[in-house]
């Protein structure tokens, strides 16, 4: 089950922590996390602690399965290259798999916030796809575009989120954007490539050599 806070924090150190885009943020990491056959519980586990869930955090592979699968339904939304696709997959997931909107402060422990899940104590992928909805239906909402995206990278399958200040991204890291950037000039300057050629055929030789047969002598 989920961490339950005891403590009620400090507004602005929750609402930071569990913003619409930190939440939409956690929603990217866990899936990344969740893509392979079988992740591991410890290494999902620290993704929900990197965005603010406390210890224990008790994943079981089962709950971690769960999780994988409801991942792979969130994926869709990443996928959606235009707003109305998004829109349409995100309704799908809000009508099959989350409940009603409700407020909760989770018995005092917390602030004010709302659910989409059915029960305070709902199994991990409920949560997840619950929670995750919710941001990523905000997200598209506020900004009128899809929420996050795939990199654009065909060796990483790697989803993030999209919105933020600066040029709409393409890629999920620095590190992928450079890759492609490498390996598209590496392509484009490989012999064979149009606008190339062999330094073979690079003209006429200018060589002065005098064992070089000259041409004949034109003018006085």
């Amino acid at each position: 089950m989920r961490y339950i806070s005891q403590m009620l924090p400090r507004s602005d150190d929750w609402s930071t922590r569990h913003s619409v885009l930190t939440t939409a943020r956690r929603t990217a990491a866990l899936i990344n996390a969740l893509t392979d056959d079988r992740p591991d519980p410890a290494a999902v586990a620290d993704v929900l602690r990197d965005y603010g869930e406390a210890d224990p955090i008790d994943l079981t592979t089962r709950d971690v399965a769960r999780m994988r699968a409801a991942a792979a339904l969130l994926r869709h939304v990443f996928a959606a290259a235009h707003t109305d696709d998004a829109a349409a997959a995100l309704n799908r997931l809000l009508r099959d798999h989350t409940g009603q909107l409700r407020l909760t402060s989770h018995g005092g422990s917390t602030l004010w916030h709302p659910h989409l899940d059915h029960d305070d104590n709902a199994p991990w992928d409920a949560w997840l796809l619950a929670s995750s909805c919710m941001a990523l239906t905000v997200l598209l909402w506020d900004h009128q575009r899809p929420p996050g995206r795939i990199c654009a990278s065909p060796s990483c399958d790697n989803v993030f989120i999209t919105q933020g200040s600066g040029p709409e991204r393409r890629y999920c890291s620095r590190r992928c954007a450079t890759r492609e950037r490498v390996a598209a000039h590496r392509r484009a300057h490989s012999p064979g490539q149009p606008g190339t050629r062999p330094a073979s055929s690079a003209g006429p030789s200018t060589s002065t050599d005098p064992a070089q047969p000259r041409g004949p002598r034109i003018g006085p």
